[in-house]
């Protein structure tokens, strides 16, 4: 194709993405779609590639590009058709990530996909915000395997009224669903009427060399990493049942610009809910060698083809069912950043920064008030790591989420909640050339009676510096003073105090004496890995 023409192709279909994620943030009921945007948009070809993404959440994004082509191949697909699912073990990463698909036909012809992801607060589990401290699956809430929401055009209320059901707040599961179902229809109406102006031939056209395209830039860009072969590991702090020290280890296989991540020597599944399905490993395996990547590359399936990657089966990146998996999508997830970033800090001093946060500190709680059910979830940000090139930025979202906090106001407005305190913490970052980024502090006062989980990391091994920087400040959960584990549920009453400190990241360099590269200094992996 014409550059200027793949260049207008790639923005036009990106747009349908955005388009999709406007109508969904505003037609959405609950704080955690509508104000923090925890949600994404994407494209995808007649066979499950991806062709287009918005600048959504990166652990959605990935695992949707990794599992969507399984998906597709094993359903059959009419005009008007919904599909619906967050099976994590068929296509999702965790059960409050509720995947819609829609085909999009260009007269008969089956010529794409449109989907999006969106985290429910409430997908009926056990305990209110739906991320339990779980050992299994079915203690995480409803698992939808890949329903017909929408039949040839009509919603089957039977499937909605199940969905709803078995939530403790049906109108508003009700609406998160139905602008799910909106932004589909958006989405769906616009890629048809470009796939109409330009005709399906020049359409599928466009994709595949959109596809090339990214692959060559994708090839150049990771050519700059020498060829050779680069090993790092880093351990999650537990699992909530008692297992710790879980290492998460990678090798790293470079030659002519194609990469293989081999994760052998990971910690075997645990009882926990740390567990990954492997599209979750991927994705944050796609995030990091996509940040090395030019800003502008298509986000299509041909920027991944040069990145492979394999974990064993069984293990705590590649989990059977039914392993519970709530945090492995939240917590898992970003230690599989934090070991890649290690190894490549090897074949790339100088160029990769220290650890962030390594956490997305999750919170969740509810209870019964004023005689209705509520429910309340939210990631915390922390500090990022320290670079060559400058500082960690303080109290933020990093790697592999991007939603934003639920504003004060709102909070307060629909939930028996004070915030009595929201403030960077101040000296958290690692010491270097160049300070890691702070956490931050978030306190909460009960005005009634509440069960609140908490699954949080980095409360035992602090967040690592490069080049000599130091190690950020390790996260710290408090009720009423007193410490909290990392991952924990507790009863708390009218009046009691919740205090989250989030980690800090990484220093970069010698504070007095500054250093060109170097090797990052992780906690190292207990010797005896639990079964």
């Amino acid at each position: 194709m014409d550059p200027v023409e793949l260049s207008l192709f790639s923005s036009r279909i990106s747009a349908v993405c955005e388009e999709m994620g406007a109508v969904l943030q505003r037609t959405a009921f609950s704080p955690n779609i509508r104000d923090r945007l925890d949600f994404s948009c994407a494209v995808f070809d007649a066979a499950g590639g991806l062709c287009a993404q918005a600048a959504h959440i990166p652990v959605h994004l990935g695992s949707m590009a990794f599992a969507m082509a399984d998906l597709v191949a094993a359903m059959d697909w009419h005009p008007g058709d919904m599909v619906i699912l967050n099976d994590p073990f068929m296509g999702g990463t965790h059960l409050p990530d509720v995947t819609v698909v829609a085909p999009v036909f260009h007269g008969d012809r089956l010529l794409a996909f449109v989907a999006n992801r969106a985290h429910h607060a409430d997908i009926g589990a056990r305990s209110p915000g739906s991320m339990p401290v779980s050992r299994s699956l079915d203690e995480e809430g409803l698992v939808i395997p890949p329903t017909r929401l929408v039949d040839r055009g009509r919603l089957d209320e039977a499937v909605l009224n199940l969905l709803v059901g078995a939530t403790r707040n049906p109108a508003q599961g009700r609406g998160d669903f139905a602008a799910q179902l909106s932004a589909n229809r958006t989405g769906a109406a616009r890629l048809g009427e470009l796939i109409a102006r330009m005709g399906p031939e020049s359409f599928t056209a466009a994709v595949a060399a959109l596809n090339d395209y990214a692959e060559r830039l994708a090839l150049e860009a990771l050519s700059r990493i020498p060829d050779g072969h680069y090993e790092f590991a880093d351990v999650m702090d537990d699992d909530g049942t008692g297992c710790r020290d879980l290492p998460v280890r990678v090798r790293l296989a470079v030659a002519g610009g194609r990469v293989h991540a081999d994760f052998t020597g990971t910690a075997a599944q645990v009882p926990g809910n740390v567990n990954c399905p492997l599209p979750v490993t991927a994705a944050a395996v796609y995030y990091v060698f996509r940040c090395l990547m030019p800003p502008r590359i298509p986000a299509c399936a041909g920027a991944f083809r040069p990145v492979t990657l394999a974990a064993p089966e069984g293990s705590l990146l590649n989990a059977r069912r039914p392993a519970a998996v709530a945090a492995g999508n939240v917590e898992t997830s970003t230690r599989v950043v934090d070991v890649i970033t290690g190894a490549l800090a090897t074949a790339l001093p100088g160029e990769i920064p220290a650890a962030s946060h390594g956490s997305m500190n999750n919170v969740a709680m509810g209870g019964d008030w004023q005689g209705a059910p509520w429910d309340y979830y939210e990631t915390l940000g922390g500090g990022m790591g320290a670079g060559p090139r400058g500082g960690g930025l303080s109290a933020v979202q990093t790697h592999m989420t991007n939603t934003l906090n639920t504003p004060i106001e709102v909070l307060e407005e629909r939930y028996p909640l004070r915030v009595t305190r929201y403030a960077v913490r101040r000296g958290s970052g690692g010491a270097g050339q160049r300070r890691g980024g702070d956490g931050l502090v978030r306190e909460f006062r009960f005005l009634a009676p509440a069960t609140v989980t908490l699954i949080t990391e980095r409360r035992r091994h602090r967040p690592w510096g490069l080049a000599g920087g130091g190690p950020g400040a390790a996260g710290d959960n408090r009720l009423n003073g007193r410490p909290l584990p990392g991952k924990v549920q507790v009863e708390v009453a009218a009046g009691d105090t919740l205090t989250i400190a989030t980690p800090g990241g990484g220093g970069w360099g010698h504070p007095r004496s500054p250093a060109p590269g170097g090797h990052p200094q992780p906690p190292a992996p207990s010797s005896q890995p639990p079964a």
